[in-house]
């Protein structure tokens, strides 16, 4: 019963709220003239599974299961890239706090740099204007949690991927590691691992931060406009324009 409640809940709240009212409008203008009746309900029908989870999680695991985490750790460095962080936010000792892609991606980094000893170098800088400093606040988490401040790298300048990876292999030519382990979400991984070729680079790559279960099992849920759904959506496509923009431009 809890499920099919949720289910209706959907529809009554945005964003499956605006999907009721267009559903609405297309009955309205059926009764005037069809041709634009029909040209909105497409419009409609293509806006509600965009909401979905079960299209949303289709598009960020088709691109989340492109590289499987490898077994054995193969490199000199652990790159990490940023995915946006806040300023002036509290943290417990400081100001800012990354965002939650980049900070599950600072954890595997610092998961795997015990496991292994290899230094951690955070790409990421201030985006915007309002937003914080991705690598220097990292840095000032990786030394709370206790990584010794020689095995840090900051590269906190860039405001993409691909300036990730351009400034990013400048970093590793000056310090002579030619290694990189990569590190950034999975659904980001085959972007990044594009960029990094571009630069030069030949990285491992070292997904992390899923979103999509390996399982998915259809239920009322799953059928479900929310905002989760389309904030997912938006990212996969984003992802996939990503990509052919750096097979095309770099």
């Amino acid at each position: 019963m809890i499920y099919i409640i949720k289910f209706v809940y959907s529809f009554v709240l945005p964003p499956g709220l605006f999907i009721v009212l267009l559903l609405g409008l297309v009955i309205w203008l059926w009764k005037k003239n069809r041709r634009p009746a029909l040209v909105l309900l497409g419009v409609t029908l293509l806006m509600y599974f965009s909401m979905t989870p079960l299209i949303s999680d289709a598009l960020i695991g088709s691109l989340e299961r492109k590289y499987p985490q490898p077994e054995t750790l193969q490199g000199d460095v652990i790159v990490v890239l940023g995915g946006g962080a806040s300023s002036g936010t509290p943290d417990i000792d400081g100001e800012g706090n990354l965002y939650g892609s980049a900070a599950n991606r600072l954890l595997t980094a610092v998961r795997l740099h015990r496991q292994t000893g290899l230094p951690i170098l955070f790409s990421g800088g201030q985006v915007f204007s309002d937003s914080g400093n991705e690598a220097d606040i990292a840095q000032r988490q990786l030394l709370g949690l206790g990584i010794p401040e020689e095995d840090i790298l900051i590269e906190n300048q860039s405001l993409n991927t691909e300036q990730n990876a351009v400034n990013t292999a400048a970093i590793l030519q000056q310090t002579g590691l030619i290694k990189p382990i990569l590190v950034t979400s999975g659904f980001h991984m085959s972007r990044a691992m594009l960029h990094f070729k571009n630069a030069g680079l030949t990285a491992q790559a070292y997904p992390t931060d899923y979103i999509a279960s390996a399982d998915i099992a259809l239920q009322p849920a799953k059928f479900s406009p929310s905002p989760g759904a389309i904030s997912t959506t938006g990212l996969a496509l984003k992802e996939y324009l990503g990509q052919l923009a750096a097979r095309l431009f770099d």
